[in-house]
């Protein structure tokens, strides 16, 4: 029998071990010494072997323990595929482009690609032979395409034939030196035929971690997509911010179902699956219809979101069982959510419409030279996209920091005298860019493939002291005295009206706690006559038609929640979610900005303006009193 005053000082003790937590999340500091130690040593003991290709990875897998060797690595559309198929075939297909297809180490390869199993054995292929993959995003057509296959300097296009469409005469004119094979049932028979070849390890001679692993491209929200060197230390670093952030373990199912020519379902996702030992499991695509379908089949554990992806969830109708007549929203094995961009007007509503237990917020960007993350159970870290505790938060700030932004040139501000820029004071809003070695910029920064303008361009000099170097992010975020980091706005998207900043986010944010709005993407537009922007809000309600009593509501929401220069003067319906986003659901401003609120230009959309203390009608009648100088706004 434990004596009282012992059990008392146990006791004791453990409240103060709860206090000290809680007061220091001295938790997160564990979780961050265990993501970063876990990487780092993971990419000090490959490099010593030279090992720093992840295709060992798969390799160890297969040829390790049989037990591993004979579970699922691959789940597809009701295909199991297991460690040691996937090796088999990964050889026969490297074997097929080396032999057949004159792919050698060092060489880039395009990948244009639907989210496939055949995805996956293309890519590892290519690094089975010391190749480098450039992922096309599938979606792409025409100009765009040429471009990002021209930029890529590959010779040699792997392609999907289920967007072999997309590969027109035009495209093939463009790139007359270009060999373009679609990967047809009868040329992948070909390759599955090869005899299966482990080339010597010489052939994937990695020198550095910084060395480029593949090529992902940026989004191309602001111009034509850019091909980002992603290298080998930023694979294991991001495997293991959502393998180790987690919580996972061998026997998890990661389900994604975002696209896999991003890093966030490659890195994120299949690369934390496979250093995990454990299986990932892919969607073809995003749909509302198929999401939970697939996440039950699959029997998934951990599935990954993008953008607006826990949206649409929440807004689409729930899934009945047709024999039952059972809700189905919350049959699932599903405890975390992992991914980047869910906004907090979303957040508890999907946890608590489909009982997920824990939401994991990543912040990073296919360029980036730092990450952010933030495990959520509770309240107290809801909607932040980073979090710190008190050792790791120190840390952080070492090579971290927010600097305040100068409104006119959206640059960061610069002192007069000094030149130099200055740090944001807690809890205020600022850019947030991160330190590089001034005279090795490539060991944190890779920049983008044969780009060096645009890499430059990314770089900023004599920030604090003459001589340093920092990477600009283009994201204005927001630290608090708690060690939680949220996101404001990305630089462009913040718009000046009367004078004062009015944050996107934010405003979209308040929009979407209204209960009959699914989606409000908020954006400044020119108008005649006026300086600055004025905001809009292109939204999707959960009527069909606006009628004057739901648009009197939203007026009356946004008055009351926001400060008067940032209600939005204008609103777009839309008829759909989804309407203006990005393969990855993230939403797109560019287009609707350009359109801004002349009618003709509207498309089929219905636009409203604020008008004695509601939204009424906005008709050309009305952009021609604008146009005229006769209404001031």
């Amino acid at each position: 029998m434990v004596p009282v005053p012992a059990a008392a000082a146990a006791a004791g003790a453990l409240a103060g071990a709860a206090y000290l937590n809680a007061r220091f999340s001295l938790a997160h500091d564990l979780l961050f010494f265990r993501i970063f130690g876990s990487a780092l040593f993971g990419l000090f003991r490959a490099g010593r072997a030279g090992r720093l290709n992840v295709f060992y990875v798969l390799e160890a897998q297969a040829r390790g323990d049989k037990a591993t060797a004979a579970k699922p690595f691959v789940l597809f559309e009701g295909r199991a595929v297991t460690y040691a198929e996937a090796y088999d075939t990964v050889l026969r297909y490297g074997a097929w482009l080396r032999e057949r297809r004159g792919v050698r180490a060092g060489d880039v390869v395009a990948l244009d690609y639907q989210n496939s199993e055949t995805f996956v054995f293309l890519w590892f292929a290519l690094w089975a032979i010391g190749a480098k993959p450039a992922f096309i995003n599938h979606h792409l057509q025409g100009t765009a395409l040429a471009h990002c296959l021209r930029e890529s300097t590959a010779r040699l296009a792997l392609v999907d034939p289920r967007v072999a469409e997309s590969v027109s005469d035009e495209v093939r004119r463009e790139l007359s030196g270009m060999e373009f094979a679609v990967f047809t049932p009868e040329l992948e028979a070909e390759a599955q035929r090869q005899e299966p070849v482990r080339y010597p390890d010489a052939e994937r001679t990695e020198k550095e971690p910084t060395d480029m692993a593949m090529l992902i491209y940026t989004s191309g929200t602001t111009g034509m997509p850019k091909p980002a060197v992603i290298s080998w230390a930023k694979v294991y670093m991001a495997a293991n911010m959502s393998a180790k952030g987690t919580g996972s373990t061998p026997s998890d199912v990661f389900y994604t179902c975002m696209p896999l020519y991003h890093s966030a379902g490659s890195c994120l996702a299949v690369c934390s699956a496979l250093f995990l030992r454990a299986t990932a499991a892919i969607g073809r695509r995003f749909s509302t219809k198929t999401f939970w379908k697939e996440v039950r089949e699959t029997k998934s554990t951990v599935i990954q979101y993008v953008g607006e992806t826990c949206r649409y969830l929440t807004v689409a109708p729930p899934e009945i069982d047709p024999v039952t007549g059972e809700n189905l929203d919350k049959k699932h094995c599903v405890r975390a959510a992992m991914g980047n961009g869910l906004r907090p007007d979303v957040w508890d509503r999907f946890k608590e419409r489909f009982g997920i237990d824990t939401i994991y917020e990543i912040y990073a960007a296919t360029e980036g030279a730092a990450g952010l993350w933030n495990p959520s159970r509770n309240s107290f870290a809801k909607g932040a996209i980073g979090r710190f505790g008190l050792v790791s938060g120190a840390l952080s700030s070492l090579r971290t920091t927010l600097v305040e932004v100068d409104n006119e040139t959206e640059l960061p501000w610069r002192d007069p005298k000094t030149g130099f820029c200055k740090r944001a004071k807690t809890g205020e809003a600022g850019e947030f860019i991160v330190g590089l070695p001034a005279d090795d910029i490539k060991k944190r920064f890779q920049g983008y493939y044969g780009n060096t303008e645009a890499t430059n361009a990314k770089i900023m000099r004599d920030v604090f002291k003459k001589g340093d170097a920092w990477f600009r992010s283009g994201d204005v975020l927001r630290w608090d005295s708690d060690g939680r980091v949220y996101f404001h706005d990305r630089i462009g998207d913040t718009f000046r009206w009367k004078s004062e900043n009015v944050s996107t986010a934010e405003v979209a944010q308040v929009l979407g706690l209204h209960p009959a709005v699914q989606e409000a993407n908020v954006y400044g537009v020119q108008l005649p006559h006026h300086d600055g922007r004025a905001g809009c809000v292109a939204i999707v309600l959960d009527t069909p038609q606006a009628n004057a009593r739901v648009l009197a509501s939203l007026a009356s929401h946004a008055r009351e929640k926001l400060p008067r220069y940032a209600v939005p003067l204008f609103v777009r319906l839309v008829k759909e979610v989804g309407a203006q986003t990005t393969g990855t659901n993230k939403q797109q401003k560019h287009v609707l900005r350009q359109q801004g609120v002349d009618p003709s230009k509207a498309e089929d959309d219905a636009l409203f303006w604020l008008k004695g203390g509601t939204y009424v009608p906005f008709r050309l009648t009305d952009w021609k009193a604008l146009e005229q100088g006769a209404v001031k706004l």
